[in-house]
């Protein structure tokens, strides 16, 4: 469905020399969408990858030239980390922030864009790599079929906060 993305659908798409858009719409209002991506309550009830994967550490300073730091922890014990620091927090439609896995894998810059139409709000994720091998690269570890994953948890969560706030 292009750059709005369908509901409970994630797409991926390459575009320009060293961008993915990913896109995805979800049946919740664009302030709650916002919350899940910076609220450290919230981000480790879904953005956890494959499943086996738990976040101990979620940590973020939500302003411009404020730190996030990710670590993911396999349930064999295996963990991930990620960081980055916020280029521009505009709530409840804009986040964009750099992204750094450690060596040897560049940083990238994400920008996620949402939008709301009814009862609906459109993704669009733009991550922006070095190079187009960093692309490459980033996306042969398995992370669209992890990013997948991640939003459909997400759709079950944002499903949840919406009951809880209509007394269901």
């Amino acid at each position: 469905m292009g750059a709005q993305g369908t509901t409970g659908v994630t797409e991926f798409v390459e575009t320009g020399a060293c961008e993915l858009l990913v896109t995805r719409s979800f049946a919740a209002p664009r302030e709650l969408l916002f919350a899940a991506y910076t609220d450290p309550r919230l981000i480790p009830r879904w953005m956890t990858g494959p499943d086996g994967w738990s976040m101990p550490i979620c940590e973020l300073d939500l302003r411009v030239g404020g730190h996030w730091h990710f670590v993911w922890r396999q349930s064999a014990g295996s963990e991930m980390a990620m960081r980055g620091t916020y280029r521009e927090v505009a709530p409840p439609g804009r986040l964009v922030s750099t992204e750094s896995w450690g060596a040897p894998w560049p940083d990238s810059v994400n920008t996620l864009v949402l939008t709301s139409d009814a009862e609906t709000t459109h993704m669009s994720l733009t991550i922006t790599f070095a190079s187009a091998e960093a692309r490459g690269a980033a996306t042969a570890t398995g992370m669209r079929a992890g990013m997948g994953q991640s939003y459909a948890r997400l759709d079950a969560l944002l499903a949840l906060v919406l009951r809880e706030r209509n007394g269901a």
